[in-house]
């Protein structure tokens, strides 16, 4: 019997573990690093399943790794399962465990019946919405000896072009950091000169770089909130603060981003008085696809009637931000997009209900199926695998980083 009968046969017969798994996930939201049910029911389901586990992999008690296999090559597929706050699994992170999982069973059944040299891990990430998990994974090593990673994400398309997603797709690059002005208390109506205002600091700030945007890129994005801006109207603010999110299509454009933003908070900062301090929270890098594996990937799509849009000429830009594209920069990888709903975005209450539907979920089943099959060609044909290496080292984005950034900062 030939691997692809062997991978779509072995995620079928796993079909109802993969809709429990997929439901439990949806039915109890947890936030970035409290993903405790998630984690507990993963993992119990691979155990039950004979699969050796690492729960709480690499110091993250929320982690977890699986693997199958000896020797060969290595591929690796993530499982994101956290929540947004208030709206749930409004980003599907329920259907891309499910895809993961189910890559990895369906990988993992082909090597087993085949005996042929290759290794494939399940690798839990948690917290991408905004904590970084996969930030701290790769700092532990956790893609150090990977050949390949794949993931895909569902999300608002029309479908009505023939595609159900996009395999050649990228995300933004985004620096989230906060923003800490220091004035001088005062009582503000008895002595409002002895007073040096932070919350003028931060609407300053605030309006400065409103007008940014005006002359930034497209494709660029600069969002913040006041954080904090004083408790008492008749007190001059002593403390006030903002959060931004910068984002740009490389994290060289972003740096460059940053640091016109940057003088928009100093500037602030001297038209009031007040002194400024800034706190990096993470950086998610840009997503840099494989055109390898996105080739491979859409060819298994299409054999399984579901073609995804993959053209090298034109590249699907996201405009969100992803801890995975940090992970492209550390290995080979693969973030595929597929469309769940024509109506809604990702991060509404609308997703939220399209994530848990029974057509999102068939439709997650095949882009595990096709997964499982690029996943396969990796591992067994050694051209693939030159291709995908070579993809990888002649990506001068990602190289340039690599290389220490040529002025990145660090």
């Amino acid at each position: 019997m030939e691997a692809t009968t062997i991978i779509r046969d072995a995620i079928d017969k796993h079909g109802d573990d993969l809709k429990q798994i997929n439901e439990k996930i949806h039915a109890n939201p947890e936030l970035g690093y409290n993903e405790i049910q998630a984690h507990s029911n993963i993992t119990n389901l691979l155990t039950t399943l004979g699969y050796t586990v690492t729960p709480s992999a690499y110091n993250l008690p929320t982690a977890f790794s699986a693997e199958y296999g000896t020797g060969g090559r290595l591929v690796t597929y993530n499982a994101e399962y956290d929540a947004l706050p208030d709206i749930g699994h409004a980003c599907g992170h329920n259907l891309i465990a499910t895809s993961s999982i189910g890559a990895f069973l369906g990988l993992a059944s082909a090597l087993r019946s085949s005996q042929v040299p290759g290794r494939v891990r399940l690798l839990g990430t948690p917290a991408e919405e905004g904590g970084g998990g996969k930030l701290k994974l790769i700092d532990a090593g956790a893609y150090d000896d990977v050949d390949a990673c794949m993931m895909v994400h569902p999300y608002q398309r029309d479908t009505s072009d023939g595609y159900v997603g996009s395999a050649y797709s990228t995300t933004l690059a985004n620096h989230k950091f906060k923003i800490r002005y220091t004035g001088k208390p005062s009582h503000a109506a008895m002595a409002p000169w002895e007073g040096v205002n932070a919350l003028d600091a931060v609407v300053l700030a605030y309006n400065a770089i409103s007008v940014l945007r005006q002359q930034i890129k497209p494709y660029e994005r600069i969002n913040g909130v006041i954080e904090s801006g004083g408790t008492r109207p008749n007190i001059i603010t002593a403390s006030a603060g903002l959060v931004y999110y910068i984002r740009s299509a490389t994290l060289k454009e972003a740096d460059e981003l940053k640091a016109r933003a940057i003088k928009c908070f100093e500037g602030a900062a001297m038209a009031t008085g007040c002194t400024v301090e800034y706190e990096e929270i993470n950086t998610y890098a840009d997503t840099r696809p494989n055109k390898t594996i996105c080739s491979q990937y859409a060819a298994a799509m299409a054999d399984l009637d579901s073609p995804v849009e993959c053209d090298f000429k034109h590249i699907e830009n996201a405009p969100g931000s992803t801890d995975m594209g940090n992970v492209t920069y550390t290995c080979p990888g693969f973030h595929g997009w597929y469309s769940i709903t024509s109506t809604h975005s990702n991060h509404t209450p609308g997703f939220t209900s399209a994530a848990a539907t029974q057509p999102a979920h068939d439709l997650t089943i095949i882009t595990a199926k096709a997964m499982a099959t690029a996943g396969w060609n990796i591992l067994t044909d050694d051209e693939v695998a030159k291709q995908v290496r070579k993809d990888w080292e002649e990506d001068e984005n990602i190289q340039v980083v690599r290389r220490g950034g040529e002025g990145r900062e660090k």
